[in-house]
């Protein structure tokens, strides 16, 4: 039997194997496998009136929901390709985006706060299909319930080739010219399948959602839940952490994935003593290195969730490497090895391997890896060279294979002769209690080249001083990399996805 080559038709196969199997949870509203491939078939048929042909660009502007996925697969089941938008950025930024990719149609939230001004930027000529009730009507402008009513689109997910495009991710932190990440369906498939594998995920799972599905962690979430045909519980923000554990516990959940900053605002603002949990069999975490103090935290308040730690880039399909929980501990600070289906070198700038303990450039090879950045051949080749992805970060192996991320060569701070990574001073500082967040920067110097700054985020009701920081750091930091600034602040700027924007702290 032939393997499903596309998204689509990994979900009509959940929705075989599964037609009453709640597929979303979206506050009050459920909804089923069979009825969700139905709205999905619909929804595909009314973008192909429209005029959208395979190969088309949709970009989305839609908040998690179940219209985002309908609106999702329906694009791709008619061979288009998805552009799905970050909903917390400005309509400059929204426009560029629509612009840069040629997008012929776009979904939209009625009540996105940067919808109007987005039409007017892009007038008329992009048709737009909205989700949310009409004030009035707009040429151009087509209602969901519209889309709904259509008769079913004809086309067989099967028929969707592999190495078709599937989806343009832009990400974020980038200035200048947008960087859309170019994903074909096999892309996506490879980070799917070897994620099920590590995670034996089944249609007995379910998660509770918090990352945008815009976001390549989220994206990934939605689409591996989906192939496994298990449940997704969306939760659409973490301005009430204590209704996530509420969520999992009502929901029985027996999943969760955060960025750290997700944990570290769950476990500095809620008691996770009072919720029951016991339905929960894992734990995932990436975006970046979460501090081995909050995993320590967390795994001592659930010892029997498998957690585990992971690394990945966009321009992967997601994911790179895996920590098996079984070595957590043992191997602290490591990213692990890599997924299934992925070799992972660490080289040096000629392009020879290193040897252990070597600390050079992380390169990956793979079917996960994309196809290119849209539109820009130029930036493709900087990173995608004799099949290997060059990801721009800096680790080492152990002597047991275990990857450890040094930092990023644009973070790396420079002081004096030294090349100094703010991982190492921030893991020191959080060992301080009282420190919920800590980030360190390079910041201009005229004797060293840079020095050091330390931004501290204090947990609610903490009485810390930067003394009490310098002293700590000065007992366990080599001298070049004791912070010489250590400052306050309320919280730390972040990207949606929840990286941490360094520039900004290094402009005060």
């Amino acid at each position: 039997m032939r393997a499903p080559a596309s998204l689509p038709e990994l979900l009509l196969g959940s929705t075989e194997k599964g037609p009453d199997t709640l597929a979303i949870v979206d506050g009050d509203r459920r909804i089923r496998y069979a009825e969700l491939w139905a709205q999905i078939r619909s929804v595909a048929g009314f973008v192909k009136e429209l005029g959208i042909r395979p190969g088309d660009r949709v970009a989305l502007l839609l908040e998690n929901s179940i219209e985002y996925v309908v609106a999702y697969y329906a694009v791709q089941l008619g061979g288009g390709v998805c552009v799905a938008l970050n909903t917390a950025s400005k309509a400059r930024d929204i426009v560029n985006w629509i612009r840069h990719s040629d997008a012929r149609l776009l979904f939209a939230d009625r009540q996105h706060p940067e919808f109007a001004a987005v039409r007017a930027a892009v007038d008329a000529t992009l048709p737009a299909i909205v989700v949310g009730e009409a004030a009035e009507t707009q040429p151009g402008v087509h209602a969901w319930a519209e889309a709904l009513a259509c008769a079913a689109h004809d086309v067989d997910p099967g028929g969707i080739a592999d190495n078709t495009l599937a989806s343009i991710i832009y990400t974020s932190g980038t200035t200048g010219n947008p960087k859309g990440v170019c994903l074909s369906h096999r892309n996506l498939f490879s980070n799917i399948r070897s994620i099920l594998d590590y995670l034996a995920l089944s249609a007995a799972d379910s998660i509770v959602n918090v990352l945008p599905f815009f976001y390549s962690y989220g994206n990934s979430i939605l689409h591996t839940h989906l192939a496994a045909g298990a449940r997704i519980v969306l939760e659409k923000s973490m301005l009430y952490p204590v209704q996530v554990f509420k969520r999992i516990a009502e929901e029985r959940a027996s999943g969760f994935s955060g960025v750290p900053s997700t944990y570290s605002i769950l476990l500095n603002r809620v008691d996770i003593h009072q919720f029951d949990l016991s339905s929960l069999r894992y734990m995932t975490q990436a975006g970046g290195p979460m501090a081995p103090a909050d995993i320590q935290r967390l795994t001592s308040a659930l010892p029997d969730v498998r957690f585990f730690v992971m690394y990945g880039q966009t321009e992967a399909s997601a994911r790179l490497s895996y920590l098996p929980p079984e070595r957590l501990f043992d191997k602290l600070g490591s990213i692990g090895v890599a997924i299934p289906g992925v070799r992972i070198e660490v080289r040096d700038p000629q392009g020879g391997l290193l040897l252990p303990h070597q600390p050079g450039e992380l390169c990956a090879q793979g079917e996960n890896i994309m196809q290119g950045y849209w539109k820009d051949p130029h930036m493709t080749q900087g990173v995608l060279r004799d099949g290997w992805l060059h990801t721009g970060d800096l680790a080492y192996r152990d002597e047991d294979g275990y990857l450890f991320i040094v930092g990023r060569a644009s973070d790396m701070i420079k002081s004096g002769a030294h090349r100094i990574s703010p991982k190492d001073i921030e893991e020191v500082a959080l060992e301080v209690d009282g420190i919920a967040e800590a980030v360190a920067v390079g910041m201009p110097d005229e004797l060293l080249g840079q020095v050091i700054k330390l931004i501290v985020v204090k947990r609610p009701g903490a009485e810390l001083d930067a003394m009490t920081i310098q002293r700590h750091c000065k007992q366990n930091l080599a001298s070049y990399k004791i912070p010489k600034i250590i400052e306050f602040a309320e919280s730390i700027p972040r990207t949606s996805s929840g990286k941490v924007q360094r520039f900004k702290l290094q402009q005060g």
